[in-house]
């Protein structure tokens, strides 16, 4: 049996040499704290970011391609940040609404799919489901 005790990091991809516009939407625009990578993998490119208590990986790949594939975050006071995306020009997608939860997601500048939800009710638990 694996025990699991929490998760580390998220990654998605950007395609190569695209790091400066990465940095510019994920730094400038969502207002993440960029982290050194280590030395070991600085060869790789790609970008290291902190979100709360885990990471956000940004790896760089020959072809990108839409899909289903996403992170999510829980963010505090979601209606200001879809206003925020908004004023920013970040198109927002709406989700389906789930019990519990209020969501939308958005499509960052390098396909990547990533959706940000605020709980109504902390108590409520999810063990099952697909999206």
């Amino acid at each position: 049996m694996i025990k699991f005790k929490r998760l580390d990091h998220v990654q998605i991809c950007i395609p190569k040499g695209q790091e400066d516009e990465a940095r510019h939407f994920y730094s400038d625009i969502i207002g993440l704290t960029e982290i050194p990578k280590p030395e070991q993998l600085i060869p790789n490119g790609g970008l290291w970011y902190r979100i709360a208590d885990i990471q956000l990986h940004i790896g760089t790949e020959d072809q990108i391609s839409t899909s289903k594939r996403h992170p999510a975050f829980e963010v505090e006071d979601l209606d200001t940040v879809k206003e925020y995306l908004t004023g920013q020009k970040v198109k927002i997608k709406e989700e389906i609404q789930i019990p519990g939860q209020r969501r939308f997601s958005f499509i960052d500048p390098f396909d990547n799919r990533i959706e940000l939800l605020e709980k109504e009710n902390p108590e409520v638990k999810y063990t099952t489901g697909t999206n």
